[in-house]
């Protein structure tokens, strides 16, 4: 039997005895993360600084059979780099460069550790006619993470799920191999994903790191517009949201579509906050954009049951920040700073359900909501979220707001919803009313790249 100094010993010899920790600080603060699911401690933190030296830990790992999660900054709320079986949590901040740019083609490379702001100010800095898809989330997230949860941001109106603006990957799988998905696979470039060959990128997207270590990932880049807007429209008839989204989408005009709804301030209870964001090069485009989102509610507006509210420059500047810092206020309305998500996708039409249910469990287990919605892909679809704040020094609040949480998340899986980075009982939830021809392809898939159940063990359990 291995013993425990022979595996630090091991990860030593891989990455350098400051990189390799088995400290009670460490373990205590890889062992959770700022949502509710129960902490659970690592054995080893290690931090690889290249793709050997992923490899390397993973066949340590692969050979001795010890669990291994793979952790961005852990700020997906839901517990899906918690090490729920222990082992070893290989935290890539290490890996961090921006590889390549190529400008003609519109995508970037860079390592799995690379955090969204570092992307940003990188683009900024050195393209700056280039942007990528910005989630609303601390600037510490990570891009690779954001994908894998198929995440989304301020194109996700546009383009869709962040997931879809990948353009390849560098994979180590659970055995030590290194596999290029995409284009990458036979050309040096990185512009696609899948298509025009079998597209084996959901292999690895969406799977929470259950089937391999993403080291390097190349994103889609679009054009950064000069000048950027938001317009905001306020109404109290929660029926009409879903028309007034159809028609905002219907234009084609709009970069990015957000709806907030929350019951304090006062002012904000019984009222649907729909920000519109519009770019373009130039103040007559700005203008013509306008024009085109006025006119598609106008009739609305001349019945009063639609309301423009004219922004100073001074308020519009919280809306138009990226990343929003809202998230992060709500998670102190409680003054506990906790809160956590159910973020269910799903058709626009189910938005004035969604938002019944949110007020009916609020008041059912006493915790403060709020909600905030993003239309994705063209309106194809939308993220609503039923949110929750609490005091985390509370565990009866906390109880409360996660009973909350899997109500409203029983309620969207019955009203055809799917849950989005589902944590490990919504995972659960899931897989019951999967398809079981579905669900037994995901297991096949899952026996076959990981056949020692190393991968981030308690998420997409199937075993």
């Amino acid at each position: 039997m291995v013993t425990t100094n022979a595996i630090h010993e091991s990860l030593v010899k891989i990455v350098g005895k400051s990189y390799v920790s088995a400290s009670r600080e460490e373990k205590y603060f890889y062992a959770r993360d700022g949502g509710l699911m129960p902490p659970h401690e690592p054995d080893f933190v290690v931090l690889p600084r290249t793709t050997e030296e992923v490899q390397e830990i993973v066949r340590l790992a692969n050979r001795e059979k010890i669990p291994i999660v793979p952790a961005g900054a852990g700020l997906a709320l839901t517990g899906l780099v918690i090490p729920q079986k222990g082992g070893i949590v290989v935290d890539m901040k290490r890996m961090d460069r921006v590889l390549e740019v190529n400008e003609k083609a519109r995508y970037v490379i860079v390592e799995g550790g690379t955090t969204q702001g570092a992307l940003k100010s990188y683009l900024q800095k050195h393209h700056p006619h280039l942007r990528h898809s910005i989630p609303d989330a601390p600037p510490s997230a990570t891009v690779v993470a954001n994908a894998v949860i198929h995440g989304q941001g301020r194109l996700a109106h546009q383009h869709g799920f962040n997931s879809d603006m990948v353009s390849g990957l560098e994979v180590v799988l659970p055995t030590g191999e290194v596999c290029r998905i995409g284009s990458c696979s036979v050309s040096s470039y990185w512009f696609s994903k899948g298509p025009p060959l079998p597209d084996l990128s959901g292999l690895f997207l969406g799977w929470f790191g259950t089937t391999g270590i993403i080291t390097k990932l190349g994103l889609k880049l679009y054009p950064c517009k000069k000048l950027r807007d938001v317009m905001v429209l306020l109404t109290d008839k929660v029926e009409l949201v879903p028309d007034i989204l159809l028609r905002l989408s219907h234009t084609e005009m709009v970069e990015d579509t957000v709806i907030s709804a929350q019951p304090l301030p006062l002012r904000f209870r019984g009222t649907f906050w729909i920000m519109t964001y519009i770019t373009g090069d130039s103040d007559e485009e700005l203008e013509f954009k306008r024009k085109m989102v006025w006119d598609a509610v106008w009739d609305y507006f001349q019945s009063r049951d639609v309301g423009f509210i004219s922004t100073s420059p001074e308020g519009k500047a919280p809306l138009l920040s990226m990343p929003s810092k809202d998230t992060t206020r709500f998670a102190d309305v409680a003054k506990g700073g906790g809160f956590q998500y159910a973020g269910p996708i799903t058709p626009i039409e189910k938005f004035p359900a969604f938002i019944r249910k949110l007020e009916e469990v609020a008041a059912k287990y006493n915790v403060f909501y709020g909600s905030t919605t993003r239309l994705i892909g063209s309106g194809h679809c939308m993220m609503f979220s039923f949110s929750f704040s609490f005091n985390r020094a509370n565990p009866d609040e906390m109880a409360r707001a996660k009973r909350a949480l899997d109500e409203c998340s029983k309620f969207a899986l019955e009203e055809g919803a799917v849950l989005w980075k589902p944590d490990v009982d919504e995972q659960k939830m899931i897989m019951e009313k999967m398809d079981p021809n579905t669900l037994e392809l995901m297991r096949k898939i899952k026996r076959l790249l990981d056949p020692n159940g190393i991968m981030n063990p308690g998420n997409w359990e199937m075993r």
